[in-house]
C-alpha cells in the first residue's frame, strides 16, 4: 500500500509521427513500479522503444487519474508523456482497447478486481492475459467479446456482465453529466474553455491534481459541482463561466442507482418520503416554481429522484434538503435518518491531535491524509468500494470521513477521494512521538564553555541556559555590563549575586526566568532595560505552532475555546484605552496584516494599540507583549486590507510567532478546511473572554456568487469559507483576523476577515480578502517603509 513517486519520461526534443498516439502530461502519484530503463537520444527513440517492449504493456507515463504500472525512463530530466489510449473514457468499437477506470456493470453492479478470486473464481486474469491490462476491477474486453467490456461483478448472484461505458463517437452525457468525460471544450454561445490546470484569465479553486475524481482534464467541459450540466471557466475575461452544450445520451440508459430509505455520506442516494426541513417546514414540490424559483427541476436533474416534495440532494451539498413553502425561507435541510454514521463531534468535543498505541482509540476529526489527500466517508462506495462500515464496525466509530483503525492496522488511515490511491495513513502522530515540552528549569546548568557558546547562538525554552554572544536588545541598543552601574544602577542581577547565570559580561541573559527569554540592561539612558531577539534552537518556523491547535469543528459563534498560544501569530487590534474592537495577524518581528475596515475610526498611528502573546481578552498572561503603531498602509482602492508597522520588533518566541505567507497568486481549492481565530461575538453562547477557533470548508466563489448565496457580492480578491447550513462563522470583532489553511505541516495566511451577511446563517458564509492576491503589495510595502 506503499505510495511511490517516480520520474518517468522523456526526453526534450522535436516531435514526430510517433508520438501521435502519445499526449503530454504531468507527473503522477503512482502504486507500483515494475519499469525498465532505456538509454536513448531522443524523445522519438524512446517512443520507439515503448511501441515494440514485449514483456509488458507500455504506456510511458501516468496521468493523474489512473493506476498506471508499467512505464520505460529513458532519462532523469524530462517531459512526460502517455499513451493516448490511457486517457480515453469511452469505447471505440467492441472497445478490446479500452483502458479507462468505469468499473460498474450496465446494471450498477460494482466489479470484482481481476486479481482476485472471491465472490467468483475468474478463468480470465492478469497472469492468463497480461497483454489485456487487467488491473484493478477495471472493465475490459480481454477476447473481443462482441458487447463490449465487461468484469466480474461482486454479487454472487452475477458472475459477469457488460459495462455501461459511453461510445466514443457519441459525445454525449448521461443524468446531469456528472461523469462526462467527452471531450468539447466550448461553451453553449461559442466561448473557448480555459484549461482546469490554468488560472488565467480566471482564478479559481478546482485544482485538477486536488480533485482527481473529478476527471478536470485540459479544458474539457465538466460538471464537478453539481450544476445541471457540465460546464467550464471561459477564456474571455469578461464571462467566468458557462455551461456547455451537451446532448444526453438516448442510447443509453441512466446509471441506476440503489433506493435508500436512510441518507449514506452526503445522501445523494436518498430516496425516502420525508418531505419536512430540520424546523418543521413543508417542501415545496421540486417541478414547482413557487413560492421559489430554482433551476433544480426534475428536468436539469433526471437522475435525482426529484419526485413530488421529497427531500433530495441533487448538487452535491452536505445532506438532503428541499426548497420549502415558507416565502421567507427558501430552503432548508431535512432531519433524514443516517444510514449508520453519527455526526460530527460539537464544540464541546475536544478535538485529538494525536493517537495512543495502534490509533484504534482515536476518536480526533483529522480526515486528510499523510500525503494531503481528502479521506472518503466510510459509508460512501465511491470511489473505492469497500467493506469498512459503521455497520460492520459498529465500535469503531466511523463518522463522515474521519480518520479511524478499524481493522487494528498500524495507525488511523482512511479511504482517499483520489481514484488512483485506495487508502494511506492519516496526518496524525503517535501522543508519545511528539517531543516532551517541560517548564524552564529551577536549577539551570552551569554556564557552557566559551568555545561552546559562541558556535551556539540560539536559547532552548525560555533561554534560562543561554550562554551565547548576542549582547545587542531587540531593537539594536548595545546592552550594559551586568557588573556595570552605568547608566542604569542596579542591584537585582549581576556577577555576584548570580554567579551561575553568566553575568560575566554585557551578552544578553535570562537570570529570573522570564517567559519571553533572554534580556539586558542597555547603554541607552531612556530605557533602562529591553529583550534581545535569540533564535530558537529548535528552529522556530513561521505558521508551525509549538503548541499544536486542536483543529476543532466548533465554532466561534458558539464557542470553542483555543488551546493557549496554539494560534501565536494572532494579535488583538485595540484602542488606545486597549479594549479589543479588531483582529490582526502577525506576518514578521515587525508587521501585521489587518482588515482596512478595522481602521475607520483614525487614520493616526497612535490611536492602535497592539497585543501580542495573549490567549486572553483581559491580556493578564506574563507573555504578552505591548506594541504601538509607527505606520499605517492601507491596501488598493476598493480592497479591505492593511498593514500595520509596529513601532518596535515583535519578540519572537514558542508564543509569538508569525503565520506564514501564500504564494503570489495562489488559490485554496475547493472544499480545503481552514481555520479562523478571534475574540469576536459569541452572541451569548458562551467562551467569551477566550480565544476561540472554529473550523470549515473553503467554498469556490462561483458557488458563493449564486444568487441563493451571496449573489455575486464576492470579488476576484475575496474568497468564501464556512458551512452553508451556517451555524460555523467568524462574527463582529473577529474582523482583520485570520483564515489560515493548514498545508505540508504548516499554518498559511490565506484570507483576511472582512465582511458576511449577519454571523454564521445558513448560505451566508463569511468572506476573507485573498491574501495571495497582494503578495506583491504586501512586499513592496515592506521594502519601502
Amino acid at each position: 500500500m506503499e505510495v511511490h513517486k517516480a520520474v518517468l519520461l522523456l526526453c526534450l526534443f522535436r516531435f514526430t509521427d510517433v508520438l501521435e498516439a502519445y499526449i503530454k502530461t504531468d507527473g503522477a502519484w503512482i502504486v507500483k513500479l515494475p519499469r525498465s530503463q532505456y538509454t536513448v537520444k531522443t524523445v522519438e527513440d524512446c517512443a520507439v522503444k515503448c511501441n515494440i517492449e514485449t514483456s509488458f504493456t507500455c504506456r510511458k507515463l501516468l496521468n493523474y487519474h489512473q493506476y498506471y504500472i508499467n512505464v520505460i525512463i529513458c532519462c532523469n530530466d524530462c517531459i512526460e508523456f502517455l499513451f493516448t489510449e490511457y486517457l480515453l473514457e469511452c469505447v471505440n468499437g467492441i472497445g478490446t482497447d479500452y483502458r479507462g477506470t468505469k468499473s460498474k456493470t450496465k446494471s450498477g453492479k460494482t466489479c470484482q478486481r481481476w486479481e482476485e478470486k472471491f465472490p467468483h473464481v475468474p478463468n480470465i486474469t492478469p497472469k492468463t492475459h497480461p497483454k489485456a491490462d487487467l488491473e484493478s476491477n477495471f472493465c475490459r474486453n480481454p477476447e473481443g467479446d462482441k458487447g463490449g467490456p465487461w468484469c466480474y461483478t461482486t454479487d454472487q448472484e452475477k458472475r459477469w456482465e457488460h459495462c455501461d461505458i459511453q461510445d466514443c463517437t457519441e459525445d454525449c452525457m448521461q443524468c446531469s453529466g456528472e461523469n462526462y468525460r467527452g471531450k468539447i471544450s466550448t461553451t453553449a454561445s461559442g466561448l473557448t474553455c480555459q484549461r482546469w490546470d490554468s488560472q488565467k484569465p480566471h482564478n479559481h479553486g478546482y485544482i485538477p491534481s486536488v480533485l482527481p475524481d473529478k476527471f478536470l482534464e485540459e479544458n474539457y467541459c465538466r460538471n464537478p459541482d453539481g450544476e445541471p450540466k457540465p460546464w467550464c471557466f471561459t477564456t474571455s475575461p469578461s464571462i467566468r463561466w458557462e455551461s456547455c452544450s451537451i446532448p444526453r445520451c438516448t442510447t443509453v440508459s441512466p446509471t441506476i442507482v440503489q433506493e435508500l430509505t436512510c441518507a449514506s455520506g452526503e445522501g445523494s442516494s436518498y430516496r425516502g418520503t420525508i418531505a419536512v426541513t430540520v424546523s418543521g417546514k413543508t417542501c415545496q414540490e421540486w417541478s414547482s416554481q413557487s413560492p421559489h424559483k430554482h433551476s433544480n427541476t426534475p428536468e436539469n436533474y433526471p437522475c435525482k429522484g426529484l419526485d413530488k416534495n421529497y427531500c433530495r440532494n441533487p448538487d452535491n451539498e452536505r445532506s438532503p434538503w428541499c426548497h420549502t413553502t415558507d416565502p421567507e425561507t427558501r430552503w432548508e435541510y431535512c432531519s433524514v435518518p443516517s444510514c449508520g454514521d453519527q455526526p460530527i463531534p460539537d464544540s464541546s468535543t475536544p478535538c485529538e491531535e494525536c493517537y495512543e498505541g495502534d490509533g484504534s482509540s482515536y476518536r480526533g476529526a483529522m480526515s486528510e491524509t499523510i500525503s494531503g489527500k481528502k479521506c472518503q466517508f466510510w459509508t460512501s462506495m465511491e470511489p473505492h468500494q469497500h467493506s469498512k462500515t459503521p455497520q460492520n464496525f459498529p465500535a469503531a466509530d466511523l463518522r463522515r470521513n474521519l480518520c479511524r483503525n478499524p481493522d487494528g492496522d498500524q495507525a488511523p488511515w482512511c479511504y482517499t477521494t483520489d481514484p488512483t490511491v485506495r487508502w494511506e495513513y492519516c496526518n496524525i502522530e503517535r501522543c508519545d512521538s511528539k517531543p516532551g515540552t517541560q517548564e524552564p528549569p529551577t536549577n539551570p546548568e552551569p554556564a557552557a564553555s566559551p568555545s561552546t557558546s559562541q558556535e551556539t547562538d540560539c536559547k532552548v525554552g525560555n533561554g534560562a541556559t543561554y550562554r551565547g554572544p548576542t549582547s545587542t536588545t531587540i531593537m539594536g541598543v548595545t546592552c550594559q555590563a551586568w557588573s556595570s552601574m552605568t547608566p542604569h544602577p542596579h542591584l537585582s542581577f549581576n556577577p555576584e549575586t548570580h554567579p551561575d547565570k553568566g553575568l560575566e559580561s554585557n551578552q544578553c541573559r535570562n537570570p529570573d526566568n522570564d517567559v519571553n527569554g533572554p534580556w539586558c540592561y542597555t547603554t541607552d539612558p531612556n530605557k533602562k532595560w529591553d529583550y534581545c531577539q535569540i533564535p530558537d534552537c529548535d528552529g522556530l518556523k513561521c505558521g508551525q505552532p509549538a503548541v499544536k491547535p486542536k483543529r476543532c469543528f466548533g465554532r466561534i459563534v458558539g464557542g470553542c475555546i483555543s488551546k493557549a498560544h496554539s494560534w501565536p501569530w494572532q494579535i488583538s487590534l485595540r484602542t488606545r484605552g486597549k479594549i479589543h474592537f479588531c483582529g490582526g495577524t502577525l506576518i514578521n518581528a515587525h508587521w501585521v496584516l489587518t482588515a482596512a475596515h478595522c481602521l475607520e475610526r483614525s487614520e493616526s498611528p497612535s490611536a492602535y494599540k497592539i497585543l501580542l502573546g495573549i490567549h486572553t481578552e483581559r491580556a493578564t498572561e506574563s507573555s504578552k507583549q505591548e506594541r504601538d503603531v509607527s505606520k499605517i498602509i492601507k491596501g488598493p482602492a476598493g480592497t479591505d486590507i492593511a498593514l500595520l508597522k509596529l513601532d518596535r520588533p515583535a519578540l519572537l518566541n514558542d508564543k509569538v510567532l508569525p503565520a506564514c505567507l501564500p504564494d503570489k497568486d495562489y488559490i485554496v481549492p475547493s472544499d480545503t478546511e481552514c481555520y479562523v481565530t478571534g475574540w469576536g461575538e459569541t452572541e451569548g453562547t458562551g467562551g467569551e473572554g477566550f480565544l476561540k477557533e472554529t473550523g470549515f470548508p473553503v467554498i469556490e466563489n462561483k458557488v458563493c456568487n449564486r444568487p441563493s448565496f451571496l449573489n455575486g457580492l464576492v470579488k476576484e480578491h475575496q474568497m468564501c469559507a464556512g458551512n452553508i447550513e451556517g451555524g460555523t462563522d467568524s462574527c463582529e470583532g473577529d474582523s482583520g483576523g485570520p483564515l489560515v489553511c493548514f498545508s505540508q505541516n504548516t499554518f498559511v495566511l490565506q484570507g483576511v476577515t472582512s465582511w458576511g451577511l449577519g454571523c454564521a446563517k445558513a448560505m451566508k458564509p463569511g468572506v476573507y480578502t485573498r491574501v495571495s492576491k497582494f503578495i506583491n503589495w504586501i512586499e513592496q510595502s515592506m521594502k519601502e517603509n
